[in-house]
């Protein structure tokens, strides 16, 4: 049995359909599946109501007003009825092979967070929730979606006794879905990809919903995240995940030469720890980027 929670954009044009898709996607998965709605978005009370998930309005937001991650697990944590979480962005449908994958890594280990790669399809339709919508989504996925890059995770399943302190991340920011890769590694917890045995699928969308129609990244709240996360260092991708859940079976990942000099980097980062010795040691296996840091550095005496 799992506990899904997520903190919706308000339910407005096509944002507001596709948040429909994802969470009808979600009541779907299976017996023992708990959906939970968080904020106070326009919007959220009547989309709750009409999945019949429950909805917790009490969010705690940073200083320009966006939900914070850490209060939105704190919250979901507590509210919960199950052990195993699972947080995932709203404009994510997922299909019942997540869940099944959840329960035999819970099954596994004790402590772990599981993870995977995303397909981004645009729709511009409410899904038609009937007995072959999943095998018509699956087609789709076939036919017109396009794999996303490892870099950005959307869903992120966990037992409730793992990320019980989280730094207060902007929601809907960059940053901190690297973090948490980032702090599982730290933590010695399992980190599974689960890429090829799931289906995760992402509704394309533009930034309409945010500052200025401005992508996530480019916002000062996402270089605050990364700030928060502990710099540079702490950019885990799906790539620095060290189990993979494949072909029905968990192991440990497989090491390819491309990425002999990343595991040699992120082993150095998850044995500094976070703090100025890892930022330090990134500036010495990253040249380039220590020589811009440089060029940045205001000059003394400069006004």
């Amino acid at each position: 049995m799992i506990t899904l929670f997520t903190g919706p954009k308000p339910f407005t044009g096509h944002i507001g359909l596709i948040q429909d898709n994802a969470i009808a996607s979600w009541t779907r998965l299976g017996k023992g599946v708990e959906v939970l709605l968080l904020g106070d978005e326009p919007g959220i009370r009547e989309a709750a109501a009409r999945h019949g998930v429950r909805h917790l309005p009490q969010v705690v937001r940073t200083a320009t007003g966006t939900p914070r991650l850490d209060a939105m697990f704190a919250l979901a944590r507590e509210a919960a009825s199950h052990s195993l979480l699972c947080y995932v962005n709203a404009d994510v449908i997922l299909l019942p092979d997540v869940w099944a994958c959840a329960e035999e890594i819970a099954g596994r280990f004790a402590s772990f967070l599981m993870v995977g790669q995303r397909w981004d399809l645009d729709l511009k339709a409410p899904l038609v929730f009937d007995d072959t919508w999943e095998a018509r989504l699956r087609g789709e996925v076939a036919a017109r979606a396009r794999r996303h890059p490892p870099g950005g995770s959307d869903y992120f399943v966990f037992p409730r006794t793992c990320f019980e302190a989280i730094p207060p991340f902007a929601l809907g920011r960059a940053g901190w879905d690297n973090w948490m890769i980032y702090h599982a590694r730290l933590k010695g917890w399992p980190v599974i990809d689960a890429s090829t045995a799931t289906t995760v699928v992402h509704q394309d969308h533009d930034y309409a919903h945010l500052p200025g129609g401005q992508p996530h990244y480019r916002l000062p709240e996402s270089a605050t995240n990364l700030e928060l996360a502990g710099g540079r260092p702490s950019v885990f991708t799906l790539q620095d995940s060290d189990w993979v859940y494949d072909a029905g079976r968990l192991r440990r990942r497989p090491l390819r030469m491309s990425q002999i000099l990343r595991r040699a980097e992120v082993s150095v980062y998850l044995t500094l720890g976070p703090g100025r010795a890892a930022r330090r040691a990134r500036l010495l296996m990253h040249p380039l980027e220590a020589l811009r840091s440089l060029r940045q550095r205001p000059r003394r005496g400069a006004s």
